[in-house]
């Protein structure tokens, strides 16, 4: 029998990136004997500083909208006030209940494919909800001061192991970063024998 390998993923809602490899990498699991270990960032965790982050607007948009039309999804961006830290909260909670993919999915598609500002209660309710989560729960997750720390702890994690952007995958010592490198984790997988 293969033993499943841990694939660390570092993930923040707000970046352009983490929505194109959203199917990609629930993908990786059907594929692969391997455990998603769910690492979400809040804030500008895992992003490029916001002076920074302002001047690379530009490219960024246009990068995105070559790979969404390649991919064939929209590319909307949200708000650039947009904060997902609430977003990446509601996900702790959906990994909890078992609806972790499809709650990922929607809120990226929300704020990436319709251009919705995830970090407001209404929007994450609604994404919530279709994912399967409950109302009551989605509202306490949203600024559960648990999931709130939990997010912090993860980026201190990230930091440690020299994750200097999202996505990022982390397999044993090999790193991927980016949503470019996820040919590169299925082959490295491969490599290890862990094709299903």
């Amino acid at each position: 029998m293969v033993q499943p390998i841990d694939i660390r993923v570092f993930f923040n809602f707000r970046s352009p990136y983490c929505y194109l490899v959203s199917a990609a990498l629930f993908n990786l699991f059907n594929d692969f004997h391997a455990n998603l270990v769910w690492r979400p960032l809040g804030g500008w965790d895992g992003r490029s500083p916001p002076e920074r982050a302002i001047k690379k607007i530009p490219l960024t948009r246009q990068d995105v909208a070559r790979w969404a039309k390649k991919m064939g999804i929209p590319a909307i961006p949200p708000p650039i006030s947009t904060d997902p830290t609430r977003a990446g909260a509601v996900s702790l909670l959906a990994e909890q209940r078992g609806v972790l993919r499809q709650c990922v999915m929607r809120i990226t598609a929300a704020a990436w494919g319709e251009g919705l500002d995830i970090g407001q209660a209404e929007v994450l309710l609604e994404v919530g909800l279709g994912a399967g989560l409950d109302k009551a729960e989605i509202t306490a997750a949203m600024d559960d001061p648990a999931y709130l720390e939990t997010l912090t702890t993860y980026w201190q994690e990230a930091d440690k192991l020299g994750v200097i952007g999202v996505p990022t995958l982390v397999i044993g010592d090999q790193v991927f970063w980016g949503n470019d490198r996820i040919d590169f984790v299925r082959d490295h997988l491969y490599d290890l024998g862990l094709r299903r």
